[in-house]
């Protein structure tokens, strides 16, 4: 099983900036795609970005340069930086693994409690 743990959520004013974490942890966890989802009240979850067990980087939006996804291989994490935010950008930001960034929502089988931001005036 893989346990995943997220953090780094909080508020920030528009324009702000925010790192999120995933503590990925568990047997055969190297061997996973980690992607970041969030949802906001009434909307339905929706892939931020996804990185594969080979490096690659996927965002869903191509032209959102607010946002990076790497691999930090000191805090042994999965981070997901945001710059510039939005009050869009509001939600519960979720970090799952799967054996494919190309998976749907609903089918990654490991989920971590998510995180809340917050992005206001």
């Amino acid at each position: 099983q893989v346990q995943l743990v997220e953090s780094g959520g909080g508020l920030v004013q528009i324009g702000g900036s925010l790192r999120l974490s995933c503590t990925v942890s568990g047997r055969s966890s190297d061997t996973y795609a980690i992607g970041w989802f969030r949802q906001a009240p009434g909307k339905e979850r929706e892939k931020v970005s996804c990185i594969s067990p080979d490096a690659s980087v996927y965002y869903t939006d191509s032209k959102n340069g607010r946002f990076t996804t790497y691999r930090d291989a000191v805090t042994n994490t999965v981070d997901l930086q945001m710059y510039r935010l939005r009050p869009e950008d509001t939600a519960v930001y979720y970090c799952a693994a799967d054996f494919s960034c190309g998976s749907a929502v609903d089918d990654w089988e490991y989920w971590g409690q998510g995180t809340q931001v917050a992005v206001s005036s």
